[in-house]
């Protein structure tokens, strides 16, 4: 068979909206003879919307509000003390493993996220970063860079330290209008 003569059933399967499974995923079945076959599958094409889909996925329309800045500023000493709490219920009888920094990372930052998101500030992002170290005499530096708004945006900090190691929890607050 001539491969025009192939491509054509393709063609007409691409119009219907079934493509053979090759192309996707590489499956081949074999048939009691012991010969491979190509396997098809279908997909059907949701491109052209039909008329009881139009009705269904009314687009939401949302009015400005005006709002140019917060109505409730973001509660700097609230949220450090959030983060004195966390940190030192946390780390405080803790001694440090690389592993275990690891994980425990992932969930101070979870739980400090939480809290401030009790606090019910609207209009604000939240970014939240935990480090935690090895106290071996080093120093540290953590910085950062971002596109700020100086008079809407803050962050707040604090940083834990007991016999084995630190930690060092950040608060970036950025407002969304």
């Amino acid at each position: 068979m001539s491969d025009h003569l192939r491509d054509k059933p393709q063609r007409r399967e691409k119009k219907t909206g079934k493509a053979p499974s090759e192309t996707s995923h590489g499956v081949r079945a074999k048939d009691p003879a012991g010969k491979t076959k190509d396997s098809i599958s279908t997909v059907s094409c949701l491109e052209d919307p039909g008329p009881h889909d139009e009705n269904a996925r009314m687009p939401i329309t949302k009015e400005n509000t005006y709002q140019l800045g917060p109505y409730k500023r973001f509660p700097v000493p609230a949220v450090t003390d959030i983060l004195k709490d966390v940190l030192t219920s946390y780390l405080q009888d803790e001694k440090y493993e690389a592993e275990w920094s690891q994980k425990m990372t992932k969930t101070i930052c979870e739980v400090i996220r939480a809290r401030v998101k009790d606090l019910m500030i609207q209009r604000y992002k939240f970014v939240v970063l935990v480090s935690i170290g090895q106290l071996t005499g080093q120093s540290m530096q953590i910085s950062s860079r971002c596109l700020w708004d100086a008079s809407n945006d803050t962050l707040t900090s604090y940083s834990f330290k007991n016999s084995s190691l630190f930690g060092v929890g950040t608060v970036y607050a950025v407002y969304y209008e």
